[in-house]
């Protein structure tokens, strides 16, 4: 399965993923629109910074799905390709996925008011193809593959 990969060494910590992937969630048709009206636009990915360091950390579609395994509600789930996803309609904001991601990947979503969670999907909801953060990184630090047949 194709997913998201940063090189560190290539980061330069600008945080234009988070907008773009902000955007790209956001519902809106133009980014300007996206913040302008869309207080609550978030992102999935957020770059961190430790000291000369920088890399973002989206969700990384585990093997093992911890988040999958703890959801007490079937809301997080996991197809046949390996990508982890959510049903909000399902979701009752328990928190256990978020305390169970090893990666701080799962956050509350303040759209609507903390009453779920959101996490990277990779655009397949909004953009199909290549996620945006992928898409719009300037430096090409973030890539969009598969690396499982990689030794």
């Amino acid at each position: 399965m194709k997913r998201v990969y940063v090189n560190e060494n290539r980061c330069l910590g600008c945080h234009l993923c988070e907008y773009w992937c902000a955007f790209a969630n956001s519902g809106e048709d133009s980014i300007v629109k996206a913040f302008k009206l869309n207080k609550d636009a978030m992102p999935r990915i957020n770059v961190e910074d430790s000291g000369e360091i920088h890399f973002a950390v989206q969700c990384r579609h585990c093997n093992d799905t911890p988040c999958v395994k703890a959801c007490i509600t079937g809301a997080l789930s996991v197809d046949a390709e390996g990508l982890v996803s959510i049903d909000t309609e399902r979701c009752v904001g328990c928190y256990t996925c978020v305390l169970t991601c090893p990666y701080g990947c799962i956050v509350i979503d303040e759209k609507n008011g903390g009453k779920t969670v959101t996490k990277c999907e990779l655009c397949v909801k909004n953009a199909g193809g290549e996620p945006w953060c992928v898409k719009e990184c300037i430096n090409g630090a973030i890539v969009f593959e598969d690396r499982s047949k990689i030794l």
